[in-house]
């Protein structure tokens, strides 16, 4: 489902909070898909279980109701059943920049029905974050050094905690990927924009969650950590949810992006 000009239309879904926000998916997306005129659906599945982690169930589920490609980040390893599960074939990522030796991949080649290849690649920061290797170091060696090219469509799910990090990375990348969107904060922002070299950006994309809650999670149990300074075991809040996504319009003979745009449905599960 090309655009009249050829291009193809992206939807990068955020992070998806526990059972609220993956009914609100699967409610949503098949409507989603047509409205938009969708070829591909990413979405940040690391706290579909509870508010944190993922299992093969829950990944089958998401795929199964029209999401092609799964992304993740430091929630990934909360589950320890995904492990597995990762080193299969299945459209599941992990964060590029962990260690060779852990499970699963950071990047796929993703083909549309139509026959386009758009390459989907996970990378997560490290400020205030996990240390892991440099995602920019990373990201140049699967684009300048591989040893076939990727194809010209490009997109990074990058996940990181503040917006210097996530824009350093926009502008790094620039006319190399046609789209660069973070995830991890749950709070979307308002700077989506293209690049002058044609890559579309924004900071966060935003939760798919409860919309009262504190980034997903209820007031009771996350509220004394600010006023107490004690533990508390979080739990996903409940009510409507909030979906937030973008949906990035890119040529797949050049992978030059034309347009982004944020989308954002209220929607009651």
């Amino acid at each position: 489902m090309t655009t009249a000009t050829g291009e193809l239309r992206i939807c990068l879904i955020g992070d998806i909070i526990g059972k609220p926000g993956r009914l609100a998916v699967m409610q949503t997306l098949p409507d989603l898909r047509r409205e938009l005129e969708l070829d591909m659906v990413i979405a940040n599945g690391e706290n579909t279980a509870a508010g944190a982690g993922l299992t093969p169930s829950l990944a089958e589920e998401l795929l199964g109701g029209g999401i092609d490609v799964i992304t993740s980040g430091n929630h990934i390893w909360d589950k320890r059943e995904i492990y597995d599960y990762l080193n299969t074939d299945r459209p599941v990522l992990r964060p590029i920049n962990y260690p060779d030796a852990a499970p699963g991949r950071g990047w796929l080649i993703h083909h549309t029905d139509d026959g386009d290849e758009v390459a989907v690649i996970n990378a997560m920061g490290r400020v205030f974050m996990n240390q892991l290797d440099s995602p920019f170091i990373k990201l140049d060696e699967l684009l300048d050094e591989a040893a076939e090219p990727l194809p010209p469509i490009r997109i990074l799910d990058f996940h990181c905690e503040i917006t210097s990090e996530k824009n350093a990375m926009g502008w790094y990348l620039d006319g190399r990927v046609s789209g660069v969107v973070g995830t991890h904060t749950h709070v979307p922002t308002a700077d989506a924009r293209l690049l002058p070299k044609g890559t579309a950006y924004i900071s966060d994309i935003g939760m798919t969650g409860p919309r009262d809650s504190i980034i997903g999670f209820s007031l009771e149990t996350v509220l004394p950590r600010f006023t107490g300074h004690l533990p508390t075991r979080f739990t996903v809040a409940e009510g409507p949810v909030a979906l937030n996504a973008v949906v990035i319009t890119a040529s797949p003979a050049t992978g030059r992006a034309s347009a982004i745009e944020q989308v954002q449905r209220l929607i009651e599960v």
